[in-house]
């Protein structure tokens, strides 16, 4: 009998040794921006970390050269992702996904960000609930666009045990590609009609907001350094696109000055000489 017992024990002890432990999802994401950030950016950020409990937000980077410190940063911070906002001139806003330290990171512009407060969409979600991430398919069609998917997965997917996270799912994160770039939109899970609270189950989707664009410009092979794994031949700087812009207006007034001296220069060789019986000369 007492052998029995032993050799189920020792049955016990090695079925729960061939289970495997479950792996747990452990990310979590540092969010930081540059100095001279406009009121909507500093909203833009304030939307993403609502939307993202297991974000957790530092203070302003001082100098822009100084990318090699983020690392050490999200480091400090028990963080194994990076969201960093670099702002330019006042009016260009670049993002930074990386994943550190080993890398990779992208570098993408960042257009046409709209804020929860500017759209005033009637969708709405519990704050820090988690979100389900819907990609689109040509983020399989190109090595960019599965490195882009595998990082943001990583980034904004909210683990069911972050600190601040919530036991809901009621909103989703979508990712789209148009004209090679990133259209970001997030809509709210409605599982009833609000006109007929009382009727058959319909679901729907009604977005939140906030709303931006990203162009994709740099990918590289590590955390904010390294070797160039994506290059976007399209993209054009915001600076030099101004720059065109001001050229462009410097023409039109350029062709136009020269339009006014070829006018004076005809009525100059249209005018006739004075006749000697003209009236200032009759009567000078």
């Amino acid at each position: 009998m007492t052998g029995g017992k032993r050799k189920r024990q020792a049955e016990e002890l090695e079925a729960e040794n061939d289970v495997q432990p479950k792996r747990r999802n452990k990310q979590r994401v540092l969010m930081l921006s540059s100095r001279g950030v406009t009121h909507r950016m500093r909203h833009l950020m304030s939307d993403l970390e609502a939307l993202l409990p297991h974000v957790k937000k530092e203070s302003k980077l001082d100098s822009k050269s100084q990318l090699h410190l983020l690392p050490e940063l999200a480091d400090l911070h028990n963080c194994n992702n990076t969201l960093y906002f670099e702002a330019r001139r006042h009016e260009d806003l670049y993002l930074w996904a990386a994943k550190t330290p080993n890398g990779p990171s992208i570098k993408m512009h960042v257009l046409n960000a709209h804020t929860m407060d500017e759209l005033k969409m009637t969708g709405n979600c519990l704050k820090g609930s988690r979100g389900l991430l819907s990609f689109d398919k040509a983020f399989d069609e190109a090595e960019w666009g599965r490195m882009t998917k595998e990082l943001f997965t990583h980034i904004f997917g909210v683990p069911p045990l972050a600190r601040r996270a919530k036991p809901f799912i009621d909103h989703i994160l979508s990712f789209s590609i148009l004209d090679n770039r990133i259209w970001f939109r997030n809509f709210q899970i409605l599982e009833k009609d609000p006109e007929q609270p009382n009727g058959p189950s319909k679901m729907s989707l009604v977005e939140i907001g906030p709303r931006f664009v990203l162009t994709p410009i740099r990918i590289f092979e590590g955390a904010f350094s390294g070797a160039t794994v994506y290059s976007n031949p399209e993209f054009v700087t915001p600076a030099a696109v101004r720059s065109m812009m001001k050229h462009r207006k410097g023409d039109r007034y350029r062709n136009r000055k020269d339009a006014q001296e070829e006018s004076i220069q005809r009525k100059e060789l249209r005018r006739r000489e004075e006749d000697a019986l003209s009236v200032p000369k009759v009567f000078a």
